[in-house]
C-alpha cells in the first residue's frame, strides 16, 4: 500500500480552526491555500486526512 501516492491539497482556510486540526494540516506539510503535496498513502497519513477531511482535497496518484 505504501506504493501508491495521495495527492493532497488544503481548500479551506486554516484560521479559526481548533489548534489540532491546524496542527494536523502542518503535518501533513500544508502551509498555504491551495498548496498541494504528494504523500505516501499509509494508515497514519489516511487518518491524519481523515481528522481534516472538510479542508482538504485527496486524489489518489498511481
Amino acid at each position: 500500500m505504501a506504493d501508491k501516492k495521495l495527492k493532497v491539497t488544503l481548500i479551506r482556510s486554516k484560521i479559526g480552526r481548533i489548534r489540532s486540526h491546524r496542527a494536523t494540516v502542518a503535518g501533513l506539510g500544508l502551509r498555504r491555500m491551495h498548496q498541494t503535496v504528494i504523500l505516501d498513502d499509509t494508515p497514519e497519513i489516511r487518518g491524519m486526512i481523515r481528522k481534516v477531511a472538510y479542508m482538504l482535497n485527496v486524489e489518489e496518484v498511481e
